[in-house]
């Protein structure tokens, strides 16, 4: 009976003992519970790198996504830092740095040559979460903590093309030209993959409504100079041009054909106050989608894409409203129903049908997916007639050269 009652003893204080530890196990577990939460609803601190001001359509375009994401999710104003005027170099680790110091568990940055930086500095912090836009390195680089973001934006462009198209035909029609002498011209910013990519899109939407479409490209070596942009629009103008359109992140090349009353199709929103009987349409990345997808994450605790890439369905590629007084009739019965097509896949913008390479149709192509520094080819892209862009890292990698398109100059 003794027995018994020290053997009910013992395990009544095992389980006394148990239902400690697992009382203890409960609250730990409910504490972490209440942390993720109280960082969903107000500790998250967030940061932003941007290279420019809102002077810059580029870098308006991110802030006011920012803005727009930060809103949605109730992060405060203390809780959001916005580094501006940021350039591609040390600077960039230096505000980084900053960002960390002052608490932020989540940090973006928006410009291609910000990414060595940042990934200096997501080395050395591998409790922050850094996210950069149209950067080329997450998925080879191997951090938990490092990811690329980028949209499908050629679809957006090759919209908009369609628009530049349709312009032309109605000039054509008009007797202000012949056929023939359908050349659009390009403002670009960099002989990057991005911006070839950009520009052929562009291109192959025009051509698919007006097939006499050619195109000459001048380069202006900066992503933002307002007077090499407009002089570059200029000398295009000169050259014979009719309809201009641009990836460089100034308004000289609008204003330039506002000047010149020469249609222009401008990027990242919308020229129309400014440029008010030239300004046919402007397609742009909405990065909110993602500003949102990777806070939440941060928020729940979850991981983040290595690779994310936003398309029409994530309404992270968008068009403005067509500027009825300068575009073509019948311009916005148009777009929507190649973006139908786009949607429902019957339309591939790189379809390989509808391009030559020195006369040739592309049937197979490595495209430099892995980026090292001789840009080696290394991955196959050509897949069901069509180049895939953006299907094996989230930034562009379609650097082809297609026949139609006449570079004046180069800038790496």
């Amino acid at each position: 009976m003794k027995l018994t009652k020290k053997i009910l003893a013992v395990v009544l204080s095992v389980l006394f003992v148990v239902g400690v530890f697992a009382g203890c196990s409960s609250n730990s577990a409910k504490d972490k519970d209440t942390t993720t939460k109280a960082s969903a609803s107000s500790d998250v601190k967030v940061g932003f790198i941007f290279l420019h001001d809102e002077n810059s359509t580029y870098d308006k375009n991110f802030i006011t996504a920012a803005d727009e994401a930060c809103k949605t999710l109730g992060i405060s104003d203390e809780n959001k830092i916005y580094k501006t005027n940021i350039p591609e170099g040390q600077e960039c680790t230096e505000a980084a740095e900053d960002l960390v110091d002052k608490g932020c568990n989540i940090i973006f940055a928006d410009s291609f040559g910000h990414e060595p930086y940042l990934i200096e500095v997501a080395e050395k912090h591998p409790e922050v979460q850094f996210c950069h836009s149209t950067g080329t390195r997450a998925h080879t680089e191997g951090l938990d903590n490092y990811h690329n973001a980028f949209a499908s934006i050629y679809e957006g462009r090759y919209l908009a093309g369609i628009a530049a198209g349709m312009k032309l035909n109605q000039m054509i029609k008009d007797g202000e030209f012949k056929a023939k002498d359908a050349k659009i011209g390009y403002v670009g910013a960099y002989t990057y993959a991005e911006v070839i990519s950009g520009y052929t899109s562009f291109f192959l939407g025009a051509r698919s409504v007006c097939p006499t479409a050619t195109m000459e490209v001048q380069f202006t070596g900066s992503w933002y100079d307002e007077a090499a942009e407009k002089e570059a629009a200029n000398t295009l103008i000169a050259n014979g041009c009719k309809l201009i359109s641009q990836h460089a992140d100034s308004m000289g090349a609008p204003t330039a054909c506002e000047t010149a009353g020469v249609p222009d199709v401008s990027y990242n929103g919308s020229t129309v106050s400014a440029c008010p009987n030239t300004f046919i349409v402007s397609s742009r990345i909405n990065w909110a989608p993602y500003y949102e997808y990777a806070i939440k994450a941060v928020m729940n605790g979850e991981k983040i894409d290595t690779d994310w890439i936003g398309d029409l369905a994530t309404n992270s590629v968008l068009l403005t409203d067509v500027n009825e007084k300068a575009a073509a009739p019948g311009t916005q019965k148009a777009i929507d129903e190649a973006k139908a097509k786009l949607e429902d896949g019957s339309l591939q913008v790189f379809d390989t049908s509808t391009f030559t390479v020195d006369g040739k149709k592309l049937d197979s192509y490595k495209a430099d997916v892995d980026t090292d520094d001789k840009y080696t080819p290394d991955t196959e892209v050509i897949e069901n007639g069509a180049f895939q862009e953006s299907k094996f890292r989230s930034a562009p990698y379609f650097d082809v050269k297609i026949d139609g398109i006449k570079l004046l100059n180069e800038k790496m």
